[in-house]
């Protein structure tokens, strides 16, 4: 059997809460992810969900896969097939990891195996790639808009207390 591994890893200036947040906030996709453009279900372990993909250069995939790991702040993992076990499965994982005060390493990653890995790769390897990429930095730019904004009105909170 074959497999492939694709990840991509980058630095958040944000609490593992927010960057948590606006992960499972699936309504939230369209508004900010041009790479997962939907997702429909509950992150919940044994859950299914309904995705879409929007690859760069190929039409939308929708896929269903089913929730193997939903640690708040920490992990979710999911797991989908092209039709029968073996013959294109993907484990995609997206890892939370506090590397200090309101600092976060944000993992996305992908393990296909099966028999249809070398075509599939040859396919769409250099797009889920760029997806990881792009969905990664659009997430960054969220998570720390949204603390610069809790920032500004705790310290405007605190100035206004501290005056009054």
């Amino acid at each position: 059997m074959f497999e492939r591994h694709i990840e991509e890893t980058i630095e958040i200036a944000s609490a593992p809460t927010e960057v948590w947040w606006q992960l499972i906030n699936f309504k939230a996709y369209p508004e900010w992810n041009r790479f997962i453009t939907y997702i429909e279900g509950i992150p919940e372990e044994g859950e299914l969900l309904h995705v879409t993909l929007q690859p760069e250069r190929l039409p939308a995939i929708s896929i269903h896969p089913r929730v193997l790991v939903a640690e708040p702040e920490r992990e979710l993992r999911w797991i989908g097939r092209l039709g029968l076990p073996q013959v294109l499965d993907g484990e995609h994982a997206f890892l939370i990891k506090s590397v200090g005060t309101n600092h976060v390493r944000f993992t996305q990653s992908e393990r296909f195996s099966g028999l249809f890995v070398p075509g599939a790769m040859a396919l769409l390897e250099d797009d889920i790639r760029r997806g990881f990429e792009k969905m990664n930095m659009a997430l960054r730019q969220r998570c720390e808009a949204a603390h610069a904004t809790r920032e500004t009105a705790r310290a405007e909170e605190h100035e206004s207390h501290r005056k009054g």
